[in-house]
């Protein structure tokens, strides 16, 4: 059956035929789709032995098919003697987008010798890879590489939720109109502007103002330096990095100038450091470009894209020094003990294996709802461990465990008494930290110069308390809206 896959039983089949009921049923869509795609499987180079006349009626389907913007994809299998594209589907398979970038970045799969690698290839075709925004990186002295921006992870939410009115069940758009508070008239929007109070003085802003304060800069990356990769750590992770890639189509060379940038930052272990403002409303961020070879299997499928990984850095106010308890430091047996628990409890992570219960429990609901079920069918929460498995994997290593850390003679309370007599003998021998205060003169004159905002939080929580100003919560503005309203009235 293997060596006759994709030559189908009769020598009337054709692939053209095939590709026009494709083209039938993506036209009976009425829906937008986001992309449509149609994967071929085979082992045949040649699926009609050569039949002239069905091999161009297939390649004018096959044309047919990407004039309506139908990518057609080829999953060839093993074949004896070699899988030979140029004999007949070179003309029939869509190549990538950007025919000089896939030369430059991309690769030409070979055939499928197994399952895993077959189901490989169809998940990385399933979803079309659609950048977030294309811009532009500027390397200096006007030379820019046109780059899309994908991103690699994203967490899965509930939709948003739409009102919908009681009596049509017609989703609800909400209308704000402005009435003047005195004579009760309806406002323009001409007729309202913006204002901001620095210091005593509210300034008036014009929308045209307004929306210029909103603007940084331009969107795009601009190269700032390169630093080695050993002053990049792990503890500055702050969010998902993003991932860059060339976009040949919108500026020609950039896969060239691309490529020529990943070889040298990886070769000489350096990532870039450029300034990134992903939209014009947005502030700028710093980000460190770390580079990403391409990766391989022995089958010569792509496991790792090549290109740039964004890694968000964090400013000065990010980073805090926290103050880590004191504990008892667990002994060397211990230690091992553990070791030994994790060891038995390892098992190989794949992410697509464990579904979010909160996600499917709000799907069975809908569900539920729509056919006017009694109650939504269960779902099997795959996140909660499986105790029984679990205990029969580590034996008497959890008693053993138990026993180290709390041997037959263990006493809690006396524990925690010592650790009480600690912190009071601490307290009694340390010095009591002073108090944030600052001179009224001084308050004043930070309130006549609106600069209360240089001030902490504690510093302006004492302000507040000796002063005895009631304030509405404990957060900065809100203390400096309460001080300025004591000092002008």
């Amino acid at each position: 059956v293997v060596d006759l896959l994709g030559r189908g039983v009769g020598p009337a089949v054709s692939l053209g035929e095939a590709l026009w009921v494709c083209a039938n049923l993506f036209s009976d869509v009425k829906l937008r789709l986001s992309h449509k795609r149609v994967m071929i499987f085979t082992n045949q180079d040649q699926p009609h032995g050569g039949d002239a006349h069905r091999d161009r009626l297939a390649h004018t389907k096959a044309r047919d098919l990407k004039d309506t913007g139908v990518v057609v994809d080829l999953m060839h299998l093993q074949k004896p003697g070699g899988f030979d594209m140029s004999l007949f589907f070179c003309d029939i398979i869509t190549p990538p987008e950007g025919e000089e970038a896939g030369q430059e970045m991309g690769l030409q799969l070979e055939a499928s010798g197994k399952l895993e690698d077959l189901q490989r290839r169809v998940r990385a075709k399933e979803l079309k890879k659609r950048a977030q925004s294309r811009m532009t990186l500027s390397l200096g002295d006007g030379v820019g590489v046109a780059v899309g921006v994908y991103v690699l992870v994203r967490g899965a939410v509930k939709p948003a939720a739409v009102r919908l009115a009681r009596d049509s069940n017609e989703p609800v758009r909400t209308k704000t109109r402005l009435y003047h508070t005195h004579t009760g008239s309806l406002l323009l929007p001409s007729d309202t502007k913006r204002a901001q109070v620095y210091g005593s003085r509210k300034i008036v802003l014009e929308r045209e103002e307004t929306d210029e304060v909103r603007k940084f800069e331009t969107p795009g990356l601009v190269l700032i330096g390169f630093k080695p990769l050993a002053r990049l750590k792990m503890h500055q992770h702050i969010r998902p990095a993003h991932f860059i890639y060339p976009e040949e189509a919108q500026v020609t060379g950039s896969s060239t100038v691309f490529s020529a940038l990943l070889r040298r930052c990886s070769d000489r272990g350096l990532f870039a450091l450029c300034r990134y403002t992903p939209r014009r409303n947005c502030p700028p961020r710093f980000v460190a470009m770390v580079p990403q070879r391409e990766e391989l299997d022995d089958n010569k499928v792509q496991l790792m894209p090549p290109g740039f990984h964004l890694i968000f850095l964090p400013f000065a106010d990010d980073v805090r020094t926290l103050d880590t308890p004191q504990k008892t430091p667990a002994t060397p047996e211990q230690v091992d003990k553990m070791k030994e628990i994790v060891h038995k409890l390892r098992f190989k992570y794949r992410s697509d294996a464990f579904e979010n219960p909160v996600l499917q429990q709000h799907y069975r609901n809908l569900e539920a709802l729509a056919l006017d079920l009694l109650q939504p069918d269960p779902i099997e929460d795959h996140t909660l461990p499986k105790v029984d498995m679990m205990d029969k994997r580590l034996g008497p290593l959890v008693q053993e465990f138990k026993e180290l850390v709390y041997p037959p003679d263990y006493n809690p309370d006396s524990t925690k008494s010592t650790a009480a007599k600690r912190k009071a003998e601490g307290a009694a021998g340390g010095e009591k930290r002073p108090r944030a205060e600052v001179p009224e003169d001084e308050l004043r004159a930070h309130v006549e110069k609106g600069t209360l905002g240089k001030l902490t939080v504690p510093v302006l929580k004492e302000a507040c308390r000796s002063l005895g100003v009631r304030t509405t919560g404990t957060k900065k503005q809100e203390l400096i809206d309460a001080l300025m309203q004591h000092y002008t009235h």
